[in-house]
Parts: C-alpha cells; sequence; structure tokens
C-alpha cells in the first residue's frame, strides 16, 4: 500500500529535500493523482512569486534605526 502524500511531502519535494526515494513515491502519487498535481502546481507557481518579490522596510524605519543608533553613539561619547 502506497503512503499518503502530504502537504508537507510536495513542499520538500517542490524544494528537492526528499530522499530519491520519497521523490520516487510522490513522481509515482503524480502520476496517478490530478489532484495532487494540481497542488504541486499552485504550490509551484506561489513559490515563483514569492521568489520574484522584493521586500524593504519604509524610510520611516530606516529613519527611527538611524536616529537610535545615533543616539546610541552619543551616549557612549560623553
Amino acid at each position: 500500500m502506497m503512503e499518503k502524500i502530504n502537504l508537507e511531502d510536495l513542499v520538500q519535494y517542490l524544494y528537492n529535500e526528499v530522499s530519491a526515494e520519497k521523490r520516487s513515491a510522490i513522481d509515482i502519487a503524480l502520476e496517478n493523482n490530478f489532484e495532487l498535481r494540481e497542488k504541486l502546481q499552485v504550490m509551484a507557481t506561489a513559490s515563483k512569486r514569492l521568489a520574484a518579490l522584493s521586500f524593504s522596510p519604509r524610510q520611516q524605519t530606516i529613519d527611527n534605526i538611524m536616529d537610535y543608533a545615533a543616539k546610541g553613539q552619543e551616549a557612549l561619547s560623553h
């Protein structure tokens, strides 16, 4: 009996973090299960979109950190 493939297994598969044996089992499951293939496709698309995003803090956050650091330097020099 084949073990059930869960979402965690698919994530590990997507990021090549499964053993060769597990990869083979997932490959077989994907061949035979449209719903599983669909879930993997959605996860792969989401992964690509997340990788394309760029994150950076707001300028106000950077200014606050710089002000805090400057105050710390002033305190150390007195």
